[in-house]
């Protein structure tokens, strides 16, 4: 115990150490003296659904929380005391730059230095009122008033500006701040769950809202609108905000319905999600911008909040990330009909009218037709404005062609002498400066191993399970043979055997020739392992990469004619056995999590009682099975080496739901659902959250919320899982697939998988280094399927292929790279293929029948393998419980 005590220490210095500087904020902060005047009293209101409690001398939320449950509260109230000081941002806080007599922008906030307001009187529906004026600074040319109001039970925000100027007077930018309740440090698990929230835009314009939501997953959650004058324009981070920004804090934003000034100055190189606006208000004009707060009692029913609320509800299919050879749709669902599209840029997407009340919503046909970003601009009637934004990717087969080739070609490292022996490999990669990735200070980036490391080749062995090609997976045969084995993993007879080191790259000058490590890399960082820190295998997050690459070449091997040719199958998976059994071996601290991809243990266990490998098989369950009883003892059971993760969600509910522990599995997907949002927008729609990773894997290393990092493809996983058992909810497809689809939505056009895209509005790209993305691959890799439903308001609709109705035959054409999976909602039918690939599949919905046609052979796969999760009989034999099915040159037609 005391050894792996030190193992622990070691890996979570980086944790140590950003915890120790943001201890260093706040013991500064609390130095700092107090301003808010909180001690002269609080002032407490009541709604229909809120009690509201505002500090009396500057009328800022002190505490937000549902009538129903008032130990809860959305804002850090539990940090008022600390958080009292200047500069220090508070819910009613506003934010402004106003364009001066010179032409530049000036900044106002009533955040930066606090004095107390002038209350005015409160009657009718008003709660409380105030004037800002003695907390912004004299030469501001507005007046601003502040009100908290109720209206038809809902708590309403008000800001009204006036000019009280004799000029004009343009608004670049305001800003509100949202400042709830997502501070987590030294919490603990249980604490967070019940106590805090996170929170996700849907950066819409008029139509977009926020979503705030407690990381239990449970209710009631609470939903922001647009009241007066409060498109979402922008969603601006506050880096001005002192509370220390780390792992157990993403930061506050702010809801923005101007930004031009913005946009013209920090953000002029990026593209923002809508177009930048101003606002110029004439002497002595005014105008009020306002916010809705809305209480829901359940995640799953935001959507329907927002139609009761008579706010516009976007559905789209599969989702907002719209490859090109798929017909998308989209359903809109407001009070007024739609008056116009825009869609920038132009000819970037095509929308046709399906239907104009379709179950009361409008119906169109979307697809893709130019590679990258398009937004749709929806203006309804009553002039309300709606933005869209989608993500038009190639094929979902090309995107992963051209990433196979990518990794393969300009990733693929064989430096002869290289003293790391990393030589063959697919190695990370810098897109920026367009060259390979061999020293970083981070060494496991460069070091092959780690997240961060193991990306690149993991990505690429994994591109082989749903698209294989020959040529490709003799590279990474190579690879495994000379590399991974024997090198990434202890291949020798001592103790250490199947052992997966951390990293083969390191920094260590006396034992190297002088010259190798360059002097242009910082490495006097606690990063810069040294040989020994590198060749540790205690660190278990390791393992999975490395069983997962093993797993899949034995089932290129086993399920294929001559594409693997160094080993049988056999020691492949006997490998990825070994491999599995050796993380709770040798990493047993950390093997007490879920692990990132740990759904391979899973899929390894079923291959070995698939082939009969009985003893191995009982071994395995009963290792994996002393862990999930661990995460059965625990109220909420995916912690990790940080304080607090998504990363173990994945493993935890796949484990939880093969052993049966049901309520786990429902705690751990409660917990997804909580920061996994399902909404018009293809970076947020099934993004799930991830806020630090940048810094172990990116090259741009700051904590700011990732757009689709790994966690949206592995959380995938347990989503659309689930989605199996209970077909009929359909929030559970929607996100799935969100997800799914957006762990492949940042390759680019050529064919390079970044760690994930940058969210802050002054970026708005990818990151340029390949880091971890290889995680998020596998998620994809083991997850992608095609899924044709039923729903009532929609009609028959497909995910992951293009659907036809010939009277009572519903035919659907396949589209995903893999094409080898398909489930049926109405048969609740599941149909996978080990080999062997579906053209398309028809559903009799009269008589129940249902068609498959598969792909004619090729060289290397002559026989398809189906498996279908129903008892059915067909006219084939079984090999090892699937069909076998002799292809040909034609397509192959199978009714059951």
């Amino acid at each position: 115990m005391k050894k792996i005590k030190v193992l622990a220490l070691m890996v979570c210095c980086l944790i140590v150490s950003n915890n120790l500087k943001a201890q260093e904020y706040w013991d500064k902060i609390k130095a700092k003296k107090s301003t808010l005047e909180i001690d002269k009293g609080f002032i407490s209101l009541t709604t229909k659904s809120f009690e509201l409690k505002l500090v009396k001398a500057s009328q800022t939320v002190a505490a937000l929380s549902p009538i129903a449950e008032k130990t809860f509260d959305f804002t850090p109230g539990d940090r008022l005391a600390i958080r009292d000081k200047d500069g220090l941002y508070q819910l009613g806080d506003i934010n402004l730059r106003i364009k001066a007599a010179d032409g530049t922008w000036k900044s106002y906030s009533t955040a930066a230095k606090r004095a107390a307001v002038t209350a005015l009187n409160a009657s009718g529906t008003v709660l409380a009122a105030a004037d800002l004026s003695n907390t912004l600074p004299q030469d501001i040319p507005v007046s601003i008033q502040r009100f908290y109001e109720e209206k038809n039970g809902n708590l309403i925000l008000r800001f009204e500006i006036k000019n009280k100027s004799n000029t004009a007077v343009e608004i670049g930018a305001l800003g509100i701040p949202m400042i709830f309740n997502n501070i987590l440090e030294g919490k603990t698990l249980d604490e967070t769950h019940v106590q805090n929230v996170f929170f996700d835009p849907y950066i819409g314009n008029d139509a977009g809202y926020l979503e705030v939501k407690r990381l239990s997953g449970h209710g009631p959650a609470l939903l922001l609108l647009p009241e007066e004058n409060m498109p979402f324009e922008a969603y601006r981070p506050l880096l001005d905000d002192e509370t220390p920004r780390s792992i157990v804090f993403e930061g506050f934003h702010e809801w923005m319905p101007l930004s031009k000034a913005y946009a013209e100055q920090e953000w002029k190189t990026a593209e923002q999600w809508n177009t930048p606006t101003s606002l110029t208000l004439q002497e002595g004009e005014s105008k009020s911008f306002a916010l809705k707060f809305v209480l829901v009692d359940q995640i799953n029913n935001i959507q329907s909040a927002l139609i009761q609320n008579e706010h516009p509800l976007a559905v789209g299919v599969p989702g907002y990330v719209l490859p090109l050879d798929v017909n998308g749709q989209l359903f809109l669902k407001y009070k007024k009909a739609v008056k116009s599209f825009i869609i920038e840029p132009e000819g970037a997407l095509t929308v046709t009218e399906k239907s104009k009340n379709k179950n009361g919503y409008f119906q169109y046909a979307v697809q893709g037709k130019k590679w990258g970003r398009a937004r749709l601009t929806v203006t309804y009637e009553d002039g309300l404005v709606q933005t869209i934004n989608y993500k038009v990717i190639k094929s979902e087969a090309n995107t992963v062609a051209d990433f196979g080739h990518f990794s393969t070609t300009a990733q693929w490292f064989d430096e002869k002498n290289d003293p790391f022996h990393r030589n063959p490999s697919v190695i990370s990669y810098d897109y920026e400066t367009k060259k390979q990735v061999r020293q970083d200070s981070r060494v496991w980036i460069a070091g092959l191993s780690d997240e961060g490391g193991a990306g690149g080749w993991l990505g690429a062995i994994m591109k082989q399970l749903i698209e294989p090609k020959k040529e490709e997976i003799e590279k990474l045969e190579q690879f495994v043979d000379k590399t991974l084995w024997g090198g990434i993993q202890y291949n020798s007879a001592d103790t250490l055997k199947y052992g997966v080191k951390k990293s083969v790259f390191y920094y260590e000058p006396k034992l190297m020739p002088e010259g190798t490590y360059s002097k242009d890399v910082n490495y006097k960082t606690w990063a810069a392992w040294d040989k020994k820190g590198s060749d540790d295998p205690g660190r278990s997050y390791n393992y999975p990469h490395v069983a997962a690459a093993h797993w899949t070449m034995y089932r290129l091997a086993r399920y294929h004619e001559g594409l693997v040719t160094n080993h049988s199958w056999d020691w492949y998976l006997k490998n990825a056995y070994e491999t599995s059994i050796a993380m709770t071996r040798l990493a047993p601290y950390y093997a007490q999590f879920g692990q990132m991809e740990g759904t391979v243990f899973l899929l390894i266990l079923k291959d070995l009682k698939t082939e009969g490998y009985t003893e191995m098989a009982n071994n395995l369950e009963t290792k994996m099975k002393v862990r999930a009883d661990h995460w059965r003892s625990l109220n909420y059971p995916f912690g990790s080496e940080m304080p607090w993760d998504s990363t173990g969600q994945e493993e935890v509910y796949m484990w939880s739901d093969y052993f049966g522990y049901n309520d786990k599995a429902k705690v751990t997907l409660d917990a997804i659902l909580a920061y996994m949002p399902s909404m018009p927008h293809w970076a947020y729609n099934g993004n799930a959250r991830r806020y630090w990773d940048f810094l172990y894997g990116g090259k741009l290393s700051r904590v700011e919320r990732q757009i689709h990092h790994y966690g949206s493809a592995l959380n995938a996983i347990p989503v659309l899982e689930e989605y199996k058992k209970t077909p009929d909810n359909f929030h559970l497809l929607k996100v799935g697939y969100g997800g799914l689809l957006g762990g492949i939505s940042n390759i680019t056009e050529d064919g390079f998988g970044p760690a994930a895209f940058h969210s802050y509005p002054e970026t708005l790209k990818i990151d340029y280094l390949s880091g971890d993305y290889g995680s998020g691959f596998f998620g994809y890799a083991v997850n992608t399927a095609t899924f044709i439903t039923n729903e009532k308001d929609f009609g028959w609709l497909a995910f992951g292929g293009n659907v036809t109705e010939k009277g009572d035959e519903v035919e659907v054409e396949i589209t995903t790279a893999a094409k080898s999976k398909v489930f049926i909602a109405p048969k609740k039918i599941g149909l996978t293929l080990d080999a062997g690939t579906f053209k398309k599949v028809s559903y009799n919905t009269k008589t129940g029948a249902v068609t498959i046609t598969l792909d004619p052979k090729t060289t290397y796969t002559p026989n398809a393998y189906l498996r279908v999760d129903q008892d059915v009989k067909l006219s084939y034999k079984k090999e090892r419980g699937a069909y076998k099915i002799a292809l040909k040159n034609k397509p192959v037609q199978i009714i059951f």
